[in-house]
């Protein structure tokens, strides 16, 4: 290796070193602080870096929420997988363990999955880069095509009742994310309260039960 490429590599693994260390700390500012009360000086100050510093990785906060949120996903992504390529799985058993991969990632980092679920019901998607925006949207996208692929093969060996492969993923996600959305706000109101689990049981049980054919 020449000189050339060996500093090409140094360079490359501390731009990677530096964009840990302002995501760390970004994630810490945002639990405690929120999105809308954290400030980028905040950040640069916490990573122990120059404001400056951070705006050569991320164009603004939205930019840097949303990064963090692709971490989330790609973890998502592993966890869908892992229950999508076992081939051992039946259709139905396969469903109730894309909810068991949902609620470990809510486990993993709930924070940080809440703040996906706001950021896509906001604006906030409209101010990230599109490079950003293009990998946020593959990885959700592949997630969704494992479930809906599965409601399919059930349709195919006729399990499930017939129905569009997408919108059942859909509904499946809509119930994950009102579910953690709705406990959240009752959190809110009493933190000692946690029926995220059992609410989320019943609620594929019933999805289940729903799409079955009888």
């Amino acid at each position: 290796m020449g000189i050339e490429d060996r500093k090409k590599r140094e360079k490359k693994m501390l731009e990677e070193i530096r964009i840990q260390q302002i995501q760390n700390a970004a994630k810490e500012i945002f639990i405690r602080k929120g999105f809308n009360s954290a400030t980028m000086e905040e950040i640069a100050k916490k990573a122990e870096l120059s404001p400056a510093t951070i705006y050569l990785y991320f164009k603004n906060k939205d930019e840097l929420y949303a990064s963090l949120n692709l971490i989330t996903l790609e973890y998502l992504y592993t966890q869908v997988e892992a229950v999508y390529a076992n081939r051992s799985l039946s259709c139905e058993e396969k469903i109730i363990g894309f909810k068991d991969a949902l609620y470990r990632t809510y486990q993993y980092k709930p924070v940080i999955l809440k703040i996906i679920f706001h950021l896509q019901l906001n604006e906030g998607l409209l101010s990230l880069s599109q490079e950003l925006l293009d990998k946020l949207n593959g990885v959700s996208q592949l997630v969704m095509e494992m479930i809906a692929a599965v409601y399919k093969e059930g349709v195919e060996k006729g399990i499930f009742i017939p129905g569009h492969k997408n919108a059942h993923a859909d509904i499946l996600w809509a119930v994950f994310t009102g579910l953690i959305l709705w406990e959240d706000a009752k959190k809110q109101l009493n933190p000692k309260k946690d029926f995220l689990k059992s609410t989320l049981d019943r609620a594929f049980d019933i999805f289940l039960r729903g799409i079955k054919v009888i």
